[in-house]
């Protein structure tokens, strides 16, 4: 363990750990890690593993282990993530130089032992940005040192508007850390049910004469009920073909992140691939680790790459699905470029049931990152006209401008655009 010997005494208890060492600041500094990892750790907690340590006696690192673990972790999806931070952070006192090499292989030389498993990397991260760097033995205060940053650009905002198709492996997995960022401000809807509201605008005359009957019938106030608000439920449709791969990868990246948001944002996220076959990935999608999710996913969908057939895809979805995740107004993103190769006429008719059935249907389109795109192709002439919203998802701004489409119920991105391009072209023939 690291400088496992001293404690600052809790209020009103005598200290629980030998004097002179750091003992108490590495487990807040423990705690602080699983925080940025997304496990939700609080002051409480913090304090609650503090005494739990102490209880144990410091005999047994599995007593450390449990006492953390049960304290800390209140979630089993977490109980992996908990363990890859707890061998880490409690093991090496040179803790910091393995993630750098986790972090950053090619600076050494290779992939070391293998590739990482999912949770080393997010705790990699979580460690990096929660300890403090170590200190070298008689180390003063360094030298300041300032840069000039005149005419130079931020490799952030490069990466924000570089194609996904045209990134490295280094640069994508930077951008699949952008993306899982992105917080986009969801309005809450109004449900039809009521809930009592001491403001409310309608009578709740069943409770108001429950009241008049403890006091003898007569009526005291008036009480009152309020429409409930909730959040919107979202459901994507991914499509999984070659020439879509690049981007629908970072699409559930996206879709992990707002499946996992804290504090509020999505009630139900509901995630389906299509390529030659539709598949439902809303299970593995739940993980919490999105390396974890994503390796998941790509178990479960046995078509990537593979051709591209949207109508019966969505036929399936409106058949099979349709009922069960849409009866509470879910807002639906589309994820294809339109390259429709099945021989049927059907997609015109599916995607306008599917418009029927949905609060809003917002189709995300890479092939808008090019100025001249125009609907030419059959599957984007059968898509375009049962759609709400019609935007680009082709590198990290454009996912996040979304939350234009989201937020604002009149907004349509490029639909208007399109349409009239598309009855230009019909008005030609």
């Amino acid at each position: 363990m690291r400088d496992a010997t001293k404690d600052t005494a809790l209020p009103g208890a005598p200290p629980p750990f030998p004097e002179g060492g750091r003992l108490a600041d590495n487990i807040l500094l423990f705690a602080r890690a699983l925080r940025r990892a997304g496990v939700r750790v609080g002051p409480s907690r913090s304090i609650a593993a503090l005494e739990a340590v102490a209880a144990t006696g410091l005999r047994r690192r599995a007593d450390v282990h449990a006492a953390l673990a049960a304290t800390l972790v209140s979630r089993p999806e977490d109980l992996p993530l908990f363990d890859r931070l707890f061998a880490l952070f409690w093991r090496d006192p040179q803790f910091l130089e393995k993630m750098m090499a986790l972090l950053l292989p090619s600076v050494k030389g290779g992939a070391g032992n293998g590739a990482p498993k999912p949770a080393e990397r997010r705790a990699a991260e979580a460690l990096m940005g929660a300890a403090p760097p170590p200190a070298t033995a008689g180390e003063g205060p360094g030298e300041e040192m300032t840069f000039d940053a005149t005419l130079t650009f931020s490799p952030t905002e490069r990466l924000r508007h570089q194609d996904f198709e045209q990134m490295t492996a280094e640069e994508a997995r930077e951008a699949a850390r952008l993306v899982a960022t992105l917080a986009l401000p969801v309005r809450p809807i109004r449900s039809r049910r009521s809930i009592p509201a001491s403001r409310g605008r309608t009578p709740d005359w069943r409770r108001t004469m429950q009241g008049a009957l403890r006091r003898g019938g007569e009526i005291e106030r008036l009480a009152r009920r309020a429409r409930r608000t909730r959040w919107p439920d979202l459901v994507a449709l991914c499509d999984i073909s070659g020439s879509m791969i690049a981007y629908a990868r970072m699409v559930l990246h996206f879709l992990h992140a707002c499946a996992h948001a804290e504090g509020g944002g999505w009630g139900r996220v509901h995630a389906f691939t299509f390529g030659t076959r539709l598949t439902n990935i809303t299970r593995p999608l739940m993980q919490r680790d999105a390396d974890a999710a994503l390796a998941a996913i790509g178990a479960t969908a046995s078509d990537w790459e593979g051709g591209t057939r949207i109508g019966p895809a969505i036929a399936r979805f409106n058949r099979d699905w349709s009922r069960r995740v849409l009866a509470r107004g879910a807002v639906v993103l589309l994820v294809t470029d339109g390259l429709d190769r099945a021989e049927d006429e059907s997609l015109g008719r599916e995607m306008e049931r599917l418009h029927l059935s949905a609060r809003k249907l917002i189709w995300l389109n890479p092939l808008l990152r090019w100025d001249g795109f125009s609907p030419e192709a059959r599957g984007v002439r059968a898509i375009l006209p049962h759609v709400d919203s019609v935007r680009s998802c082709h590198n990290v701004a454009s996912l996040a401008a979304l939350a234009e489409a989201l937020t604002r119920p009149e907004d349509g991105g490029e639909h208007q655009r399109l349409m009239a391009a598309l009855d230009r072209r019909e008005g030609t023939r």
